[in-house]
C-alpha cells in the first residue's frame, strides 16, 4: 500500500512557522490503530486522514476527515480542520461549493459537519498561502474551576489569572479549560505539571489547560488581508496564548481559540462580534496568527454564561502555506 500524503504550516503566511499538519489520503482500508501509528510516526501535534467517498455521499455529508494525536483520535481540532479544508480546496474542487461571494468545503468530521469558508480570488492570485475561517459549533460552558489549584497546576501565581473573571472549561467539540490572565506577560512563566493536570481536569470532562491573557499593542499582522475585516489592522485587540500537553506545546489551537473567543464574548472581555488577533507558538520559535470573532444574542431563560444571552457564530480564521507532499509506505 502507498499513500499520499502533504505537509501543511497552519495559522502562518510563512512556511516553516504555524502550526504543521500531516494530510493523508486513503480509501477507507486504513484501521484505527493503523491511523494511530501513522500519527505516532509523524510525530506532529496533529494528523488528518482523509477518506474519499462516492460523490453523492460527499455532496450531502461532507468530506470524512478523522483527527489523531500521537496519543489519541480527537472529535475535532482546529489547525486540522483548516488545513485539510485548504487542502482539499486546492487539489479536490470538485468538492468545492460557491456560496454568495465565498468558496465552502465541508469536512465531515467525529464531532458533526463543519463548514470551511473561502474568500473567492481572482485566477491571477496566488493559491497560497490560503486563507479561510471556519464556524466552529455553538459552544458549551461547563464547570468553574477553583483559581488556587489552577494557578498550582500551571505553575503561576493566583494573582496572574484575571479576578473578575473565571477559570471554566468550555466546549466547542473538543473542552478545554480557559484560564484567564490579567495580561500575557505571565505566558513567560507557564509549567503546566502534565500528569497531575490531566488527572485533576479528565473527572471535569476536559483535558487541557488553555492559558491567555491581552497584550497592549494593537495588531499590526495579517488583518488587513484577513476575510473582509473592515476595521483594519490598527483596530483589533491582540491576546497571545499558549497550550502546554503531552509533554510539549502546541503552535496553535484552533479549537481552543473557538473556546476562548466564546469565552471571552460571554464574559464581557471582548464585544460580540469583535474581531480579535490570537498569537501564539511565539515562545517555541513557531509563531501562529489566529482571528477570532463570536456573537452575543439573547436568548431568556438559557442558563448560558453570558445570563439570559447565548454564544454563536464562533469563528476561527488564519492561514495556510503548502510545505511537502510525498508518499508513505506502510507494511
Amino acid at each position: 500500500m502507498t499513500l499520499e500524503y502533504f505537509v501543511l504550516d497552519v495559522f502562518t503566511e510563512t512556511a516553516l512557522a504555524g502550526n504543521p499538519l500531516a494530510v493523508f489520503f486513503h480509501d477507507g482500508l486504513l484501521s484505527t490503530e493503523r491511523m494511530q501509528q501513522i500519527a505516532r510516526e509523524m510525530q506532529l501535534s496533529e494528523t488528518t486522514f482523509v477518506e474519499r467517498r462516492e460523490a453523492g455521499i460527499e455532496s450531502a455529508e461532507g468530506v470524512r476527515v478523522r483527527i489523531f494525536t500521537t496519543e489519541e483520535e480527537l472529535p475535532f481540532a482546529g489547525h486540522p480542520t483548516l488545513g485539510t479544508a485548504s487542502l482539499l480546496r486546492a487539489i479536490a474542487r470538485e468538492r468545492v461549493t460557491r456560496v454568495g461571494g465565498a468558496e465552502v468545503v465541508r469536512l465531515d468530521l467525529r464531532a458533526g459537519c463543519i463548514p470551511v469558508r473561502f474568500e473567492q480570488a481572482s485566477d491571477s492570485a496566488p493559491l497560497w498561502p490560503m486563507r479561510g475561517e471556519m464556524t466552529q459549533r455553538d459552544p458549551e460552558f461547563l464547570d468553574e474551576l477553583d483559581r488556587s489549584t489552577v494557578a498550582k497546576l500551571v505553575g503561576l501565581e493566583e494573582a496572574d489569572i484575571d479576578p473578575e473573571r473565571p477559570v471554566q472549561i468550555v466546549s466547542t467539540g473538543t473542552a478545554f479549560a480557559i484560564v484567564p490572565l490579567r495580561s500575557a506577560e505571565a505566558l513567560s512563566g507557564l509549567r503546566v505539571r502534565q500528569e497531575e493536570a490531566a488527572a485533576y481536569l479528565r473527572p471535569r470532562g476536559a483535558r487541557w489547560f488553555y492559558i491567555l491573557g491581552p497584550e497592549l499593542t494593537a495588531s499590526s499582522l495579517l488583518a488587513d488581508s484577513m476575510l473582509n475585516d473592515p476595521a483594519g489592522a490598527d483596530s483589533l485587540p491582540v491576546w497571545r496564548a499558549r497550550m502546554q500537553f503531552h509533554g510539549g506545546e502546541d503552535p496553535a489551537t484552533g479549537s481552543a481559540a473557538g473556546c476562548a473567543i466564546s469565552y471571552l464574548v460571554a464574559h464581557g472581555a471582548v464585544s460580540s462580534e469583535q474581531r480579535v488577533h490570537l498569537r501564539q507558538g511565539v515562545e517555541m520559535g513557531r509563531p501562529s496568527d489566529l482571528f477570532l470573532s463570536a456573537r452575543l444574542v439573547s436568548s431568556a431563560g438559557s442558563g448560558s454564561a453570558g445570563g439570559g444571552s447565548v454564544v454563536c457564530d464562533v469563528r476561527v480564521a488564519g492561514s495556510v502555506m503548502l510545505v511537502a507532499r510525498g508518499e508513505f509506505f506502510p507494511q
